[in-house]
């Protein structure tokens, strides 16, 4: 029989707590697992400049052909511009995804195919699905520290001086802003750090930008990407859409290759559409055509920004409320980290035993490792939560 020595999977550590929210009858559950943005009204949104361009692409749509292996090239001169603003604009090649996980998964396999025993080092803790991703690709994977739980920060020295061990062959995994699932940000003299190590070691910077604008803004947030790529000769990002224009279920995502002439560039993407083929052959059409609509058209791009930043201002607020609640009851500074993260994820430090004991007796859901999102978290419920934060955690 084919299929006899196959186990039972293990469920998804995300989709195992949204069946056991969905599952919980309390009417005051609070949901905190899964990473998508939830307005004031507890509502994933359709951004109007999305619900614009929709419109727009309904009444002037001449066809649904296919796609070249790249995708919408409009689409991909914005990505590029959004991304890179006007740094290195001719040795960066682009190539729209399904998705940011479709990014992240075409450029692990181009390296697979460049070095098949390339080393990716991956910061501790990282998004669960990194891992699997780098290891479905035949990469083997290493950890390099990233936070310290004792200071809810990152721990710069101990990263810096783990990196210093990876070398020609070794792909180093950043996170462009917004750190999954901690939250915790590099500062500028980190990036510069990093880039001065790629430099002196040889490796290659892959960054996964999956949350521009939803950290400090969209300059801010990409200052980091921009630095690497006015330093090093090569890199690797794979840019997502889900979040800041809220195309979640449409999958649109970008994938782009920093060669160090743009003669090698244009191979780097050959290659990846070659990838690519073999994957999905062409891209999703519609989610990518919305966002080249809206960056290609200077009153949508003005709603869209205004939205996106409304949203920022909104978990930021949210982070501020929840640090101020947390520190009345605790009476302590203990929790502040919250207020200085970015982005919708934080680490609050509950085991699982605790984050277990939030679920049964206060009807607060989050997965195992203590990651909240902090965009899930109602506004007449902060001080609710951070009652039980502090009942199960401790002042």
């Amino acid at each position: 029989m084919m299929f006899e020595n196959l186990e039972t999977a293990s469920p998804d550590a995300i989709y195992a707590v949204m069946a056991a929210v969905r599952a919980d009858p309390r009417p005051h559950k609070i949901d905190l697992s899964i990473g998508v943005y939830h307005d004031r009204e507890r509502r994933t949104p359709i951004m109007a400049a999305v619900r614009a361009a929709e419109r727009r692409l309904l009444e002037t749509e001449a066809t649904k052909s296919y796609l070249d292996l790249a995708g919408h090239d409009r689409f991909n001169a914005g990505m590029t511009a959004l991304v890179f603003g006007d740094g290195a604009r001719d040795r960066i090649r682009a190539a729209q995804t399904p998705g940011g996980t479709g990014a992240v998964r075409v450029l692990a396999e181009l390296i697979g195919r460049a070095r098949p025993d390339a080393r990716m080092w991956l910061s501790a803790p990282t998004w669960p699905n990194h891992p699997a991703i780098m290891q479905a690709a035949g990469l083997e994977t290493r950890s390099y520290p990233y936070f310290d739980p004792a200071t809810s920060e990152v721990q710069a020295d101990a990263m810096l001086d783990a990196l210093g061990g990876a070398g020609q062959g070794d792909v180093v995994l950043l996170h462009g802003c917004c750190h999954n699932p901690t939250g915790a940000e590099l500062t500028p003299d980190h990036w510069d750090a990093i880039a001065d190590l790629a430099l002196a070691r040889g490796f290659l910077p892959f960054v996964d930008f999956a949350y521009q604008g939803f950290g400090d803004g969209l300059e801010e947030d990409a200052a980091g990407v921009r630095r690497l790529a006015a330093k090093v000769p090569q890199m690797l990002v794979a840019a997502s859409c889900s979040k800041n224009f809220g195309l979640y279920r449409d999958r649109v995502g970008c994938a782009f290759v920093l060669g160090p002439s743009p003669e090698r560039a244009d191979v780097m993407l050959g290659q990846l559409l070659g990838v690519a083929r073999a994957n999905y052959s062409s891209p999703p059409a519609h989610g990518a055509a919305v966002v080249g609509t809206i960056l290609d058209d200077a009153a949508l791009r003005a709603e869209w920004r205004a939205e996106l930043d409304d949203m920022r201002a909104h978990m930021l607020g949210l982070r501020g409320m929840l640090a101020g609640s947390l520190r009345a009851r605790s009476n302590s500074d203990r929790f502040d980290f919250l207020e200085r993260h970015r982005g919708m994820f934080s680490l609050i430090g509950a085991s699982p035993d605790q984050v277990a004991r939030l679920r049964e007796e206060h009807a607060v859901h989050m997965v195992g490792s203590g990651r909240i999102n902090i965009a899930g978290l109602p506004e007449a419920e902060v001080d609710r939560f951070a009652d039980a934060l502090v009942t199960v955690l401790g002042r």
